[in-house]
């Protein structure tokens, strides 16, 4: 077996089984879920429909490139959500669909880490944890930059020692952050492609989040925002990371893409063509009604904003805790230490949230997730009501 394997680390989840083993709930309590980001507002009829009329595509075997139609109307939607020019997107060479972006982040990591150079995967920390196990998997080493609140809850680039950016082959971003919901600021990730050019390393951007924000006069800008900017018209060492599971409520669908260098985007391709990962036809089809249709998310972003207003007038009074950037989560500070408030609030209150110790790790003794927890703001309005009631009743009693 893979000796890399070894180095993996529980995921957060297997943790907060172990964490909450033994503990009694009250029965007469239903239990609410803070813990999995797992959208469930109501997938797209329109979707559904196309997914469903598409089904004798199940006697095609798809391409790793996937077909025009959706290449196309991904190229078309980067551009106009993130301001890039008309024709710089080449969707035969600049996108590339994936099955998601968990998947997409792994291989995308096995891909371009070269063995042989005792390089560095750099990250956010706290972090997605398909980061880390990337990097290991590939015989990288992870190094995590401490995301904290007096940085905005984002990485201190500038604190980065030169050796670092040096050694580093991918710099894993992600904006809005999970769990903090942070944002990158444009000039931050104009800086970033500056020194990704001095060291020559890929920055990789997970966007997932990206259209879960509050204004809707002023969409958030990503990595393609700051290329275009720049006048960087063939996106060189910036790839992004998109899908349709949080903007559409689509997670089961499977369904995202890459964008960015067209030669990095090339060799991926290659990987994946041995890889065996095309997204079915059936499957293309449906993300293509998609990507060409806002009023969806427009209505999924009003649903998080009833949520986040509700929770923040409950919250806010007992609990350390504010409107993230973006994204759907809430990253509380906590009164008492993570785990004890996690275990004590399921024991009391049959509601689970995630301490934030397990979504980070600690350096050199210091873990910048301690002392927080992540709550998911996706159960259904009434549940996230009752769930922050509780939440003050628990905090009030300690």
């Amino acid at each position: 077996m893979n000796d890399a394997l070894n180095q993996l680390q529980p995921y957060p989840f297997e943790k907060l089984r172990a964490l909450l083993a033994g503990a009694q709930p009250p029965a007469e309590k239903k239990a609410i879920a803070l813990s999995i980001g797992e959208p469930k507002h109501r997938s797209p009829a329109f979707v559904a429909e196309a997914l469903t009329a598409s089904l004798d595509q199940l006697a095609v075997y798809p391409t790793t490139l996937g077909i025009p139609a959706l290449r196309e109307a991904i190229a078309q939607w980067c551009e106009g959500r993130f301001k890039v020019p008309a024709g710089w997107l080449d969707a035969a060479r600049h996108v590339l669909p994936v099955n998601g972006t968990r998947e997409a982040l792994f291989a995308f990591t096995q891909a371009v880490v070269n063995r042989a150079d005792n390089g560095l995967v750099v990250s956010p920390n706290p972090f997605y944890q398909i980061y880390e196990g990337a990097a290991l998997l590939a015989g990288a080493e992870p190094h995590y930059l401490p995301c904290l609140a007096q940085n905005g809850f984002n990485p201190d680039f500038d604190a980065v020692p030169a050796d670092v950016w040096q050694r580093c082959q991918i710099l894993f971003l992600c904006s809005p952050g999970n769990p903090t919901g942070a944002l990158i600021p444009v000039e931050t990730l104009k800086k970033l492609i500056a020194l990704a050019d001095e060291h020559d390393f890929v920055i990789a951007a997970d966007e997932c989040y990206s259209e879960l924000y509050f204004d809707e006069q002023n969409p958030p800008a990503g990595l393609l925002t700051a290329c275009a900017e720049l006048g960087r018209s063939d996106f060189k060492r910036c790839v992004v990371f998109h899908s349709l599971s949080k903007r559409s409520n689509l997670p089961g669908l499977r369904s995202g893409f890459v964008a960015g260098d067209a030669a990095i985007l090339k060799s991926f391709l290659l990987y994946r063509t041995y890889h065996g990962c095309a997204m079915p036809v059936q499957t293309q089809l449906a993300s293509v009604a998609a990507w060409n249709d806002e009023v969806h998310v427009r209505a999924n972003r009003a649903m998080y904003r009833e949520k986040f207003d509700a929770m923040l007038d409950i919250l806010g009074p007992v609990l350390d805790v504010q409107r993230p950037d973006g994204g759907f989560y809430l990253w509380a500070k906590t009164p008492v230490d993570d785990e004890t408030f996690t275990r004590e609030l399921f024991a009391r209150e049959h509601v689970t949230v995630v301490p934030g110790s397990y979504l980070s790790r600690a350096v050199d003794g210091f873990n910048p997730g301690a002392g927080r927890v992540r709550m998911a703001l996706v159960a259904p309005l009434a549940e996230c009501v009752e769930a922050g009631e509780r939440i003050r009743h628990f905090i009030k009693g300690l």
